[in-house]
């Protein structure tokens, strides 16, 4: 996390990069505003809107570094794409839900809706780095300024916002820039999008552009395969071996599905993207 609290910044001037979780900035949000269920994921039962036991008092995850051991692996597999600070900072102007109980409701629920907002203007601000994309670029730029109005709104606006709407408007514009990306392997006749490929064998494949969108892929072993211009968006990558797969250039992969993922240090990641700790 970081130490310093800087102002927060919205997506279309910074890229990437101001789509990525500053815990730094935000109230600790994720731990409040979102339901634990006990599981492998969750040493606990959580309601929405109770903080987490392991939250301290300046926001901070007292177990942080060692979440994984300790039952909260499903912690280091949620990423905000930036919308806690965003909500923390600019939404609600500093005022974090302690200093103001009245308002707690509200900033827990504005949490999720600008989540995946910020979603959008991740693979929205991908897409439009393609060079396959050109068709639709204009398109895709005024989705972004779109997407990037709504989640500049108060947060009334917010809650009666219809984020589905919005998803399926951008969603269509996704769909065509995977199709013109992948355009270049016309041999990759079978689509996977959706498909059941829990604990499937791959090890070595090569997948240059198939679309894995929305794919079951738990526990899958894709050790050294080829995933270059694969559309990853949406596939289920939970304990997926990815120990030296090839995922430069993949399109619409997200922090959190590498985070529930295994690797290596061979594995070659698209640019903007970490490699988890705990590879």
């Amino acid at each position: 996390m970081s130490e310093n609290h800087r102002p927060a910044q919205s997506a279309p001037d910074g890229g990437l990069a101001l789509l990525r979780s500053d815990c730094g900035n935000c109230f600790g949000l994720c731990c409040v505003a979102l339901t634990f269920t006990r599981s492998s994921d969750f040493a606990i039962d959580k309601d929405a809107g109770q903080p987490c036991p392991n939250l301290q008092q300046d926001f901070r995850c007292g177990i942080h570094t060692k979440l994984r051991t300790s039952g909260f692996a499903g912690c280091t597999g949620y990423d905000c794409f930036g919308a806690g600070q965003r909500v923390s900072q600019v939404t609600f102007g500093g005022r974090d839900w302690r200093q103001d109980p009245a308002g707690a409701q509200r900033m827990f629920r504005v949490l999720p809706v600008m989540r995946q907002l910020h979603e959008l203007l991740w693979y929205l601000t991908q897409a439009l780095d393609l060079p396959a994309a050109r068709p639709v670029r204009a398109e895709l730029a005024r989705a972004l300024e779109e997407t990037e109005k709504l989640a500049g709104q108060d947060p009334d606006a917010l809650l009666d916002l219809d984020v589905a709407a919005q998803r399926g408007r951008v969603n269509v514009l996704l769909l065509r820039t995977s199709e013109l990306v992948r355009a270049g392997f016309p041999q990759r006749k079978k689509d996977r999008r959706g498909a059941d490929l829990v604990g499937a064998r791959l090890k070595g494949a090569d997948l240059r552009g198939a679309n894995l969108r929305g794919a079951y892929l738990i526990g899958a072993d894709l050790r050294g395969a080829d995933l270059r211009t694969a559309d990853l968006i949406g596939a289920d990558l939970r304990d997926t071996d990815l120990r030296g797969a090839d995922l430069t250039g993949s399109i619409f992969l997200t922090q959190s599905q590498l985070n529930t993922a295994r690797g290596d240090a061979a594995t070659r990641l698209p640019a903007g993207l970490d490699r988890p700790s705990h590879w």
